[in-house]
């Protein structure tokens, strides 16, 4: 199986998600009770050819990553009350935990083993770092199962997102997503 160059597992379990209020405020939070920096904010995404629950998705987020260890955080706030995977978590249970992502060699077969084993898509779009993620539910679960294309693309973007948390001394906590 072997690890990414971040640390990450292959095939594992790579980020964990929270769904916030404001952005900057969690960033906030994060650097100052956990000292995890520095982020990597995106102000806007939709992704590419955006699909929530069988259609097109309208919503935009903006999205900041950071590593805790070899763990990536994202935090996302919804900059719109469009419907999406983000806004149906807030409307049931409130700001907080959203999703695990796992890495995927293959989106399309992890897809099919996981909708096997009683998972259900929710939400697809491309991303910048190639291909695209799914989100998944299954009864029970307490948030969302995230695939993330293991990409050359991602592996370098999280990989440097993770050199630069080695050792952060806290300069410069927001910088721009690649």
């Amino acid at each position: 199986m072997g690890e990414y160059a971040f640390g990450g597992p292959r095939g594992g379990i790579i980020q964990t998600a929270f769904v916030v209020k404001d952005i900057k405020e969690a960033i906030a939070s994060w650097i100052a009770d956990c000292r995890v920096g520095p982020w990597f904010l995106l102000d806007h995404f939709s992704g590419e050819h955006p699909v929530y629950r069988g259609g097109p998705s309208t919503a935009d987020v903006a999205i900041a990553m950071a590593f805790a260890g070899h763990m990536q955080i994202e935090l996302i706030q919804p900059n719109d009350a469009n419907p999406s995977v983000y806004k149906e978590t807030i409307d049931a249970r409130g700001y907080g935990f959203h999703h695990l992502g796992r890495a995927s060699d293959d989106v399309d077969a992890d897809l099919a083993a996981l909708e096997r084993d009683g998972y259900q898509a929710a939400f697809r779009a491309g991303v910048p770092t190639g291909g695209d993620v799914v989100y998944l539910e299954k009864a029970g679960n307490s948030g969302f199962l995230e695939l993330i294309p293991a990409t050359a693309g991602m592996e370098a973007a999280f990989t440097r997102f993770w050199q630069a948390s080695v050792g952060w001394d806290g300069t410069d906590p927001i910088r721009p997503f690649p």
